[in-house]
């Protein structure tokens, strides 16, 4: 008996189906990878600058982390009902509230990598003449970028795992199948959705990975 047909007499995958609807699965496909894009790229524009912010003041640091914090906790079907009025069944519905849930992501691990900066390394860059600006951008965030990259990576995976929620409000890429599969009661277009969904967790995970290697050259040369 195949793997892919064995679970109360129902097929998981009927590759007829993927066939016939293989324009569609695509369509889902890049528009969940664009609404990944929207989500991080909002998010990183709204994070570094107050996580920078937040790593060089505590009262900023304190009142940044309660205020990310409490939007992590909303929940995302709130989230959007919330919006919903305002923004319609627009991409603006799925990405603000997606946005919103990597802000804190970002900015703790921009925080935590700006102060595991060595002390020492801090007053030799001061001994050596550096301005506090010059400091921050030559040696606190290339040495934070492990951290902060790190968080990007979290950010992502989690932004890519909550956008087929997206669907209940007329938006979410691969969850669109998932929906129909669920309405339905047909697993195939299940199936493909939550196939696709971690495989392209996967790749961006191992995407950012590859460009933390490529912009940072000096990690690989120090493992080594």
């Amino acid at each position: 008996m195949s793997i892919l047909a064995a679970y109360d007499g129902d097929v998981w995958i009927d590759w007829s189906w993927v066939g016939d609807h293989g324009d569609e699965i695509v369509t889902h496909l890049r528009e969940h990878a664009e609404l990944t894009a929207l989500s991080i790229g909002l998010g990183l524009l709204i994070a570094v600058p107050l996580g920078l912010l937040a790593a060089f003041h505590p009262r900023v640091r304190g009142v940044t982390i309660a205020a990310t914090g409490v939007l992590y906790t909303i929940p995302s079907l709130a989230a959007f009902a919330l919006l919903l009025p305002w923004t319609g069944l627009s991409r603006a519905t799925a990405v603000i509230p997606l946005a919103s849930y990597t802000l804190l992501i970002i900015i703790r691990n921009i925080v935590a990598g700006i102060h595991g900066v060595p002390r020492e390394v801090r007053e030799a860059a001061t001994g050596m003449g550096y301005t506090s600006a010059a400091r921050i951008g030559w040696v606190d965030i290339p040495l934070a970028l492990p951290a902060m990259f790190a968080g990007l990576r979290i950010a992502l995976v989690t932004v890519i795992g909550l956008i087929p929620v997206a669907a209940l409000v007329g938006q979410g890429g691969l969850g669109r199948l998932m929906r129909d599969g669920f309405d339905r009661g047909f697993r195939t277009p299940l199936t493909v959705g939550i196939v696709l969904t971690v495989a392209l967790a996967v790749v961006c995970d191992l995407a950012v990975l590859l460009a933390q290697r490529v912009l940072m050259p000096w990690s690989r040369r120090r493992r080594a």
